[in-house]
């Protein structure tokens, strides 16, 4: 059965024994920033390194499942960064605190422009109102756009006004990494060939990566994948950890409610 906590715990073990190292996107945005300053291009950026990971995690709902893959991870010795809604569902101060506890990166997951109407204004103000709410818990050097694939704005477009690094913000994926280098993959539409499904949450080297055969559906088919060293690397890998579980009714409520998401996108999109 796919998309349970024990299936991830194997995820991580097949790549740790492929030789794979992981850094959080703050560390990874952080080199890089370091590595600009002395003159050096994209291209040369990390050569030597290049079988690492960087694991994300958009923590959109069911918070206390990202707490269980936070100490997943920390029994096998991994960071990972973990993003947080300013909602009720998303947001807790307490498993907040913990997960950095435990050694991983939070950063804030903003939507501003989606539940600011598309007031750019007002949408700075209540990203920055945020961001201070957050670091006052915690640090936070990273930030990462969540889809909201129902609303008509995309909150991506708050940085055609404003600049989230005069805040002291070093990364924001969609606009910090270069896919041309770095291998990415989503467990969005609870698969990871859910780009079909996806209206935000995609790169513009897809198609290329599709025409490599670089495509894969199911946890099994990365982990096998991994092992036959056929996996692309330096990679990106995001995970919503509201649909990995261990629980039976949860995971059949999830595999539900997702089919019926997708559907809905597939018409949005």
């Amino acid at each position: 059965m796919d998309f349970t906590q024990n299936q991830y715990n194997k995820l991580l073990v097949s790549l740790q024994s492929a030789g794979f190292f992981f850094r959080t996107f703050g560390q990874f945005a952080q080199e890089n920033t370091n590595l600009t300053k002395s003159g050096i291009s994209s291209d040369q950026k990390v050569a030597s390194e290049n079988e690492f990971i960087i694991l994300r995690h958009d923590v959109d709902n069911l918070k206390f499942n990202s707490l269980d893959f936070a100490h997943i991870q920390s029994i096998n010795g991994v960071s990972g960064s973990y993003y947080f809604r300013a909602v009720p569902q998303s947001w807790d101060d307490a498993v907040i605190k913990k997960i950095h506890e435990l050694g991983h990166e939070i950063g804030y997951h903003y939507e501003n422009l989606t539940t600011c109407n598309g007031n750019l204004e007002k949408a700075w103000d209540d990203f920055r109102n945020n961001l201070d709410k957050l670091r006052k818990l915690v640090p936070v050097t990273t930030i990462c756009m969540h889809g909201s694939p129902r609303s008509p704005w995309d909150s991506k477009d708050l940085w055609k006004k404003y600049d989230y690094r005069s805040l002291g913000i070093i990364g924001e994926p969609y606009f910090d990494i270069d896919f041309n280098w770095v291998f990415y993959l989503t467990d969005t539409g609870r698969c990871w060939d859910g780009w079909r499904v996806s209206k935000r949450d995609k790169v513009r080297q897809q198609d290329e990566w599709i025409q490599r055969g670089w495509v894969y559906h199911s946890t099994n088919d990365l982990i096998k994948a991994i092992r036959d060293h056929n996996l692309p690397n330096p990679l990106m890998m995001t995970f919503h950890p509201q649909r990995w579980t261990n629980e039976v009714l949860p995971w059949l409520k999830e595999w539900g409610l997702q089919n019926l998401k997708n559907l809905v996108k597939k018409k949005l999109i």
